[in-house]
């Protein structure tokens, strides 16, 4: 079933995406070359809860870790980890989902450590803008295939790059992961009609080889692609409104004015 949110209650995830957003922006001056993965966890964690929230991801399905830390070749799902040191010019996916007072938003972001070589940069700006291209898409009327055509038609068709298919955006709110699954690939024209206080993520994967997926790490969560090329993703949660798409968990008011309202 898909939920239609309040204005009241959108404004409420916007205020649990800005406990995101902060977060975010403090992992810019955390990253760097030499630090573990574990303390992008520590500082993630005590980022969430200082400020009220709760790191729903604890416990979810077992998982036990407030971020998804996931490093050049992982797709998604990658455990933080002590031993995981990070070195210049390492791609790096952080991905993380809080709730305050009952309201819910996720967002995954990219950094590079320390330096990063031209193929890091293009493939960052590609998935960047391949978020963007499908946030445009999310308004009144459209379909979730409009979605998915319009990422696919970029990554694919124009850039030569991998769009995952394995994993896909979602509704949110008021649980973690709600209907209509998001894909980041599919047909204009087809799929759900996006309708006035649907709440969603928009989050393409892309990969520089395929775009598929290997699943068969033991600990059941980590995606790796499947040739060992790199990975990058970027998620927003929005709101579906009558002025078009609002972003609930942006990091950068001036560049994200136009969702902002």
């Amino acid at each position: 079933m898909i939920s239609l949110k309040s204005p009241r209650e959108i404004e409420a995830m916007k205020k649990s995406g800005a406990i995101i957003a902060g977060m975010h922006i403090g992992l810019r001056d955390i990253i760097k070359p030499g630090i573990s993965s574990w303390e992008i966890e520590e500082f993630g964690r005590h980022y969430i809860e200082s400020h009220g929230g709760i790191a729903e991801q604890i416990g979810f399905e077992g998982y036990k870790y407030a971020t998804c830390v996931s490093i050049n070749d992982e797709i998604c799902h990658g455990f933080p980890r002590k031993g995981l040191i990070l070195k210049n010019g390492d791609l790096v996916k952080v991905d993380t989902v809080v709730s305050l007072d009952g309201a819910f938003s996720d967002s995954c972001w990219s950094y590079v450590v320390g330096e990063a070589s031209p193929e890091v940069k293009k493939l960052m700006a590609v998935t960047h803008k391949a978020l963007y291209l499908g946030i445009d898409q999310c308004v009144i009327g459209n379909r979730i295939g409009d979605i998915g055509a319009v990422i696919q038609d970029y990554v694919e068709d124009q850039m030569g790059y991998g769009d995952v298919r394995e994993f896909v955006g979602h509704g949110i709110g008021p649980t973690m992961h709600e209907d209509p699954n998001v894909p980041h690939y599919g047909e204009a024209g087809h799929g759900v009609r996006l309708r006035e206080g649907m709440t969603i993520t928009v989050e393409p994967m892309v990969n520089v080889g395929t775009w598929k997926a290997d699943t068969s790490d033991p600990d059941g969560w980590l995606a790796k692609t499947a040739d060992g090329s790199l990975s990058c993703q970027y998620e927003h949660t929005l709101a579906i409104t009558k002025n078009g798409p609002q972003i609930l968990t942006s990091q950068d008011p001036e560049f994200d004015a136009k969702y902002l309202f």
